[in-house]
């Protein structure tokens, strides 16, 4: 037996109460009822502590810096013990792009799926809003970003350092939000 709300613990209770059960081992029944409130509370408290960056995000382009895509979409889910990543690109000229990453928050390289060359992406948390991402092509970094939730939630900046074609380091800050 499932109890979801408190007004289901509350409808045990009074039943018990009611019961000539309740009347001969009232201490049972409470145990009982006390043992179901402690099972369900941790369930309810993860289902309601979601992580901040989990969801549908959108490219907002009004702070592109330097925009490659009309449009972007991001989409972070819980996966096993980490995330599963999905990119959707349309490009300026109408070209679409997917990729894919699982990983977890271990600062592991893990794979992005559907490039033609060699990424890999390894993320590490910092705190509950912010984790950091490791680039590597080929094996090489090329970025490092780190992707901050706004404290509302509703907003997701990513800050990411690399090298320009003159070998200069630059960071560019791009926002997206929650659809």
């Amino acid at each position: 037996m499932v109890l979801d709300s408190y007004a289901e613990v509350h409808g045990l209770l009074t039943l018990c109460a009611e019961s000539a059960m309740f009347r001969l081992m009232p201490l049972r029944c409470l145990v009982f009822c006390a043992v179901v409130l402690l099972l369900i509370s941790p369930y309810q408290s993860v289902s309601s502590q979601q992580e901040a960056w989990l969801g549908t995000w959108s490219l907002n382009q009004e702070n592109a810096q330097s925009p490659r895509y009309k449009r972007v979409t991001t989409r972070i889910e819980a996966w096993e013990d980490g995330l599963k990543v999905t990119y959707d690109m349309v490009g300026i000229r109408g070209g679409v792009t997917h990729m894919e990453w699982t990983g977890k928050f271990d600062g592991k390289d893990y794979p992005m799926q559907g490039v033609d060359y060699v990424m890999t992406n390894a993320y590490r948390r910092l705190d509950n809003q912010t984790y950091e991402i490791v680039i590597k092509l080929d094996g090489v970094t090329s970025a490092t970003a780190r992707v901050t939730v706004s404290a509302d939630g509703r907003m997701l900046s990513v800050a990411t350092t690399e090298r320009d074609p003159n070998g200069k380091m630059k960071t560019t800050t791009t926002s997206y939000q929650k659809l």
